[in-house]
């Protein structure tokens, strides 16, 4: 490689400072050093009286100041009685800023507490004016302003990013008749049917309360114990204890707005609808073996993947579908479809693509907009309506208030990341923080003090408007026994899988259900599995160790023979290229320059990215002298943080890697997670001694030269090799 094809780098980054020729990322992927940044040599800083470090304002250095814009002379110490007396309560800047970090701290969401947002876009590409009047639906071409929020449910703020969860998915339109969010999940369906039973599942779900631990997991026996008394949770147990619950990132899972929901015409007409955004990255997740490692090297792997895709220019983009049936349909499903436990399978009401939502711009600050951004199931537009579900109905009750309490008060749509982007015009006022009250006289209606002091009135031809749904019965606590049926949507989804997605959904139930300690909490489980799939049961109790028990009481016979949906497994429905993935180059000295050349040049005409691990931070320089920096230390930087991996070794970094459990570890993981492997001749002892040096498949594939980077780059398309996992466990078979 020659060193004179070195490009001059639009920004400086880390890698530039170090002086090393090439970089330990794809270029545009690194964070850039300001320009303005103060590059010291010396490290011989100012300090003042008792060594501490003073930087003072000058030129294009503002001044520090209070809160009350008062500038601050010295931000280093508290003003004392002499130089080791006691600390004066006239100091007011000491009180503000010390006052201030005391009250730093708002309260957490119950649910939904660990999240990460972005900015961006919808755009309508088909209009919905033939059954919507909702002005969000109606200009093909014309683009509203979003911002979408992603999220684990169960864990705490601090959680860490790979639980086994489901994954929020909320979108906040701007539209230009206020804004519309569709607070949805990454899986269709949900564990119960009516929200009066809301507060005991989060309850079930959250560390136990004696214990207060375990954080972030449902693998306890609260959980299991709740599901397996609420048989209309299995179908959610089985999308939860599949893949879909540790998506590889947030850019490659669907989002589903769960519910059942209405549009309306302009004359009121009602056409049912379902919600669906449908990402362009195809869908992805990671195995739980390597979620569990993940959630060890990088707890932040989600936020950090979805940081870098929009920092770098690969802006995640999807498709937004709706399914739209009427009363006749409703009438004739086999389901009730104001059951949330209940989906309606695309092979039978398809999914019409109506617009994209392109995420392209990062937070200028987590706490001001993914903090306080405020979501609430009951912002809807006119010309989008609620259905009857009663869980639709109990979280538009719910996520008013829990807002309210989190936010302060009943002025969070104050908040620039809450407010509406269009006018607005009403007469509520006052309460705490209020940034804007109305204007005028008037602060009621009505009133006769005329349009400029009277202030705004009702409009019924614009406004919103309900669905004139005549409903007769009588008031009563009761579950429509169209509810009832819980097990043949959960088999049916079984059924829909692929035999290595049924074997990790097998395997997942005997991981949560080994933390179980009562054994009839494990037995109830698996009785109710009886119900969905005999095999999948019997694969259960083997992995337990466990004595098949007599099948739950079904409140309603399943139905055994409902079609397979294709839509429902997620290796039917992957990527098509290896476009916005990550590459893990494992490097030592005397590196092939060629072959690490011809593979950079592959990685970028795939639209992928690499980052280099290597024995030190430093870097390593390669056998025609280019001096590479690393990403990775070999220590932080393990392959399961990569979808495939490079080792780039010559016979002497072998040897040294073959010494290092870390370099083991990386290749042994990354065979163990079926990931593709591509390797120079010099690797032979690191996959020696690595173990897997005698099970090589054609999902390791050798690195003779600089050709063979372009067509290991092709293979890795797939992103894995699922033969390969029999052979490496062998806990639990296809069901």
């Amino acid at each position: 490689m020659a060193k004179t094809s070195k490009k001059t780098p639009s920004k400086r980054t880390p890698a530039d400072l170090s002086a090393a020729e090439i970089g330990g990322e794809t270029p545009g992927k690194a964070d850039a050093v300001p320009a303005d940044a103060e590059i010291s040599s010396s490290f011989d800083e100012d300090q003042g009286n008792g060594g501490e470090t003073r930087q003072t304002a000058n030129g294009d250095v503002a001044t520090l100041t209070t809160q009350q814009g008062i500038p601050v002379a010295d931000d280093q110490n508290s003003l004392k009685q002499g130089a080791r007396g006691p600390t004066l309560l006239e100091d007011f800047h000491f009180r503000e800023k010390i006052f201030h970090f005391d009250h730093e701290r708002i309260p957490e969401r119950v649910v939904h507490a660990r999240g990460y947002g972005a900015h961006g876009y919808f755009e309508l590409t088909d209009s919905l004016a033939d059954v919507s009047r909702a002005d969000v639906f109606q200009r093909v071409g014309e683009r509203t302003p979003a911002f979408v929020r992603f999220s684990t449910v169960a864990g705490s703020k601090g959680s860490f990013d790979l639980a086994r969860d489901v994954r929020g998915f909320a979108v906040k339109l701007y539209t230009r008749e206020g804004n519309w969010d569709l607070v949805g999940n990454n899986i269709p369906v949900f564990f119960i049917q009516d929200a009066m039973k809301f507060p005991d599942l989060v309850h079930a779900a959250k560390p136990e309360p004696d214990r207060s631990f375990p954080q972030a997991q449902t693998a306890h026996d609260n959980f299991w114990d709740f599901v397996s008394l609420t048989p209309e949770s299995f179908h959610m147990i089985m999308w939860t204890m599949s893949d879909r619950a540790i998506p590889r990132s947030f850019r490659t899972m669907e989002g589903f707005g769960v519910h059942t929901f209405r549009l309306l015409d302009e004359q009121g007409k009602s056409t049912f609808v379902k919600f669906h955004w449908k990402p362009r990255q195809g869908l992805q997740s990671v195995v739980w073996n390597e979620a569990v490692k993940i959630n060890g090297a990088d707890p932040d792997f989600h936020r950090r993947d979805l940081w870098d895709a929009i920092n770098g220019g690969d802006f995640p983009e999807w498709e937004l579908g709706v399914q739209l049936f009427d009363e006749e349909f409703a009438d004739s499903f086999d389901f009730d479809v104001l059951d949330a436990t209940k989906l309606i399978p695309e092979e039978l009401v398809p999914v019409r693509i109506v617009g994209r939502l392109v995420l392209d711009r990062v937070v200028d600050n987590f706490f001001a907009e993914t903090e306080q951004v405020a979501f609430c199931t009951q912002n809807v537009p006119p010309g989008i309506d609620f259905s009857n579900d009663p869980l639709l109905q109990g979280r538009n009750f719910s996520y008013l208030d829990t807002q309210i309490k989190r936010l302060g008060g009943p002025n969070f749509t104050h908040i620039p990341i809450n407010a509406p982007k269009c006018p607005m015009a009403h007469f509520q006022q006052d309460g705490h923080m209020a940034m804007r009250n109305p204007k005028g006289r008037a602060n009621y209606e009505p009133n006769s003090w005329g349009a400029e002091q009277g202030g705004p009135r009702e409009d019924p031809a614009k406004g919103f408007t309900s669905f004139a749904e005549i409903v007769d019965g009588p008031k009563q606590r009761i579950r429509s026994e169209t509810f009832a049926d819980h097990y043949s949507q959960a088999r049916q989804f079984l059924l829909s899988q692929t035999p290595i997605e049924q074997k990790h959904i097998a395997d997942a139930l005997v991981f949560e259900l080994s933390k179980v300690e009562r054994p009839d909490i494990r037995a109830r489980t698996v009785s109710h599995l009886l119900n969905i799939d005999a095999g999948l049961a019997q694969t259960v109790a083997d992995g337990l160790g466990l004595s098949l028990p007599h099948p739950a009481k079904a409140a309603r016979e399943p139905i055994a023979d409902l079609p397979p949906s294709d839509k429902l497994s997620i290796v039917k429905n992957g990527p098509a290229d290896f476009k916005g993935r990550k590459l893990g180059l494992l490097l030592s000295d005397g590196a092939d320059a060629a072959i690490f050349g011809a593979l950079l040049k592959a990685v970028e005409a795939e639209g992928a990215v690499y980052e280099v691990i290597a024995p030190k931070v430093g870097g390593v320089t390669l056998s025609d002298g280019t001096r590479v920096a690393a990403k990775h230390k070999i220590d932080g930087g393990p392959s399961v943080l990569f979808d495939a991996v490079a080792i780039l070794v010559s016979q002497e970094g072998a040897a040294l890697f073959a010494q290092d459990a870390a370099a083991k570890d990386f290749v042994s993981d990354a065979f163990a997670h079926c990931k593709f492997i591509g390797y120079t001749a010099g690797a032979q002892e690191l996959l020696a001694r690595a173990g897997i040096a005698e099970d090589l498949d054609e999902a390791c594939l050798p690195l003779a030269g600089a050709k063979d980077a372009e067509s290991f780059l092709t293979a890795c398309r797939a992103l894995r090799y699922w033969p390969r996992e029999l052979g490496v466990d062998l806990d639990a078979r296809p069901a």
